[in-house]
């Protein structure tokens, strides 16, 4: 049964959440009763989706192509005004509004970002780096931040705060701390917005009017990601749109919310009714980010900063406005996952041949079963080899059928090493277990863990002495997701000599192979490829149902793959705990599981996470080839007798 995420209410600040948006506002140039009218209705729609701090552009008061009209005493006493009236906007629509102003002070102007919130003027920030060539011909009408030597500046009867040194954080909701450039800020050596993340900004925002050229709303883009990743933060860019002045340039209203690297919202460009974008941004991911981050908690920020406070009060949503990836170690885009695909094969083949040369080893030995992890890590093998320029006839594909082998998946093995020209060799392990059996007192027809793991260490004894007997190396072929929960029988698919797979989770691997069958091989090795990916997933150690096919389905017993490695993702590289992980889950398979499913599946995983540490504790040697890796000499150190009390405690808080 679906879950009716629809009726959930969300207070997102709970979850580390906060909404934000980016408008790029239908405007005239020097209107500006037509401009704050524009700016109320974008906030009113904001308000209505639940958001409430918006972003608008550079100049969006009075427009960014005034030219010499900025040094009009008549525009200047109007923008003013314009801004107190903002500030009552802010009360009576409860928004925090960040616009782009020109603000004299003490007989210079100034290109500023205005703060406002709860009806008052927070704060205004001065944009720095002027641009003054090409196009731009800032410096005639503005001054720098650098010749500012004023901390406030009088607006009707307030005291406003001043200068670059201003930071906002919200009362409510401390994570918010909020760091303003304007423009060209971002495009200077040394942007402001990083000395701001030092000193803790997590929302980095930046009002620009930036005019629209052949290839810059790419390298835009490619600058807004890269800053947010930079600096570990949320990066929030507002641009001016079509309707600034077209005497000479043509702006386009390209505005972007960028989170630690990854476009999160982004308007349509050269629209001229007002665009308003929104997402959720992660503020307790980018927390943990930093925490994690060695390089970040070594830096300091330039100058130290004032901080202003303001309330946000988040209001209770029903829906995240972001992307939850179901898989999200699988891309969902066919060419970004078929370039990530071919990545993560170079890196297994690399690691491989890297430990071939330096064993002078040319045998390897691999348990082939016929299953997903068993086929890839034949075929890293077999491209290791070809790259070494040794016979593929160095490698052994051991095929070692047992109570639980189908004809299919043996099959599969055999044609599979015939074709691929490597060495195949068929071993039963139906006698040597039995004996085994009678050797410990164990009943064959019980078919209990003893029952089970027998087979997986009778199987590794042979790979292990076959592979003493050709001097060559055993190959493991388990997976990350199986790592994960322990699905593993220690001292028997658990160990070998190198394991290629261990750094791809189950997800991908399936992806893999199919790629490999696409692209990296032709005929009837691609035909037994894709039939390896149709095949179910199972150990196949208990005996074939009655029909000869497969009668263990590993995600019958543990849960769905797709969960855990969810789960894992979110656990692992996301440190986050269990209630926003199910919260999560709840979005991204909404129409697959029921809520009950869900914690069901969760309280699997982190029961087996937790106890299968051991395991974890002596792997093997193998390649990381993302973001999450489970080695205890790299990236995860956890003892192996640690508590779950916490964490399953709070699931059970979650009934």
């Amino acid at each position: 049964m679906a879950n009716q995420i629809g009726q959930t209410s969300l207070n997102l600040a709970d979850f580390g959440f906060l909404r934000i948006g980016v408008a790029t506002p239908e405007m005239k140039v020097a209107d500006i009763d037509f401009n704050v009218a524009e700016i109320r209705k974008i906030a009113r729609l904001a308000h209505r989706k639940k958001c409430r701090l918006v972003l608008y552009p550079e100049l969006c008061l009075t427009g960014y192509t005034c030219a010499d009209l900025f040094f009009q005493q008549q525009l200047q006493q109007k923008v003013a005004a314009a801004l107190l009236e903002l500030a009552q906007l802010s009360a009576a629509e409860d928004m925090t509004l960040v616009v782009g102003v020109p603000v004299a002070i003490s007989g210079r102007l100034y290109n500023c970002a205005a703060f406002i919130s709860g009806g008052e003027i927070c704060g205004l920030v001065p944009k720095s780096f002027l641009p003054n060539s090409g196009e731009f011909y800032e410096q005639r009408w503005f001054c720098s931040s650098f010749e500012n030597d004023s901390n406030y500046v009088q607006i009707g009867s307030s005291q406003i705060p001043f200068g670059t040194d201003l930071l906002f954080q919200a009362e409510d909701f401390p994570s918010a701390l909020i760091g303003i450039e304007i423009c060209e800020d971002a495009w200077s050596v040394a942007p402001p917005s990083s000395s701001q993340a030092l000193a803790g900004a997590t929302l980095l925002l930046n009002l620009s009017a930036s005019p629209e050229i052949l290839g810059k709303h790419a390298y835009r883009r490619a600058l807004v990601v890269s800053q947010s990743a930079r600096c570990l933060a949320a990066y929030a860019y507002s641009s001016a749109g079509p309707n600034e002045s077209s005497t000479d340039l043509v702006f386009s209203g390209h505005s972007l919310i960028a989170e630690n690297g990854q476009i999160l919202a982004e308007t349509d460009r050269f629209q001229f009714e007002s665009q308003l974008a929104l997402a959720d941004i992660d503020l307790e991911r980018l927390l943990g980010e930093r925490q994690r981050n060695s390089t970040f908690g070594s830096g300091a920020p330039e100058h130290d900063f004032r901080i202003q406070s303001f309330q946000l009060r988040p209001l209770a949503v029903t829906k995240l406005r972001r992307q939850v990836a179901k898989r999200p170690f699988v891309p969902p885009d066919d060419a970004e996952r078929a370039v990530r695909c071919h990545e993560i094969f170079q890196l297994q083949t690399s690691g491989l041949m890297t430990r071939l040369r330096h064993t002078g080893s040319q045998k390897l030995v691999i348990g082939l079963s016929g299953g997903l992890d068993s086929t890839l890590a034949l075929l890293v093998a077999v491209k290791a080899f070809d790259r070494l320029g040794l016979d593929r006839k160095g490698i052994i594909s051991l095929t070692m059928p047992g109570f639980g082998t189908t004809e299919r998946t043996r099959g599969n093995a055999e044609e599979l090493a015939e074709q691929l020209g490597t060495e195949l060799r068929i071993i039963s392990i139906d006698k040597a277990v039995l004996q085994h059996f009678r050797d410990i007192g164990h009943a064959p027809e019980l078919h209990d863990v003893t029952y089970e793991n027998s087979q997986a260490r009778e199987r590794t004894q042979i790979l292990m002495d076959v592979a003493n007997q050709v001097g060559g190396l055993v190959i493991g072929t388990g997976d990350l997701s199986e790592l994960a929960l322990g699905w593993c029988t220690y001292n028997g698919d658990h160990m070998s000599m190198y394991a290629v797979n261990c750094g791809v989770p189950k997800t991908l691997v399936r992806y893999l192979v199919d790629w490999c069958a696409k692209e990296e091989f032709s005929g009837r090795i691609s035909a037994v490829l894709e039939d390896v990916c149709a095949t179910p997933v199972s150990p196949e150690l208990l005996p074939p149902g009655v029909d000869g096919n497969i009668n263990q389905l590993t995600e019958q017993v543990i849960g769905p793959y797709e969960l855990h490695d969810f789960f894992l993702y979110q656990v692992v590289r996301m440190h986050f705990a269990p209630k926003k992980i199910l919260m999560l889950a709840e979005q991204a398979f909404a129409a697959e599981y029921s809520r009950s499913e869900l914690l069901k599946w969760l309280r699997q995983f982190y029961q087996r996470f937790f106890s299968q540490q051991f395991k974890r504790s002596c792997l093997p040697d193998g390649p990381k080839v993302g973001t999450v890796a489970l080695s205890p000499r790299g990236d995860w150190r956890m003892p192996s007798d640690v508590a779950a009390t916490l964490w399953l405690s709070q699931l059970e808080g979650l009934e």
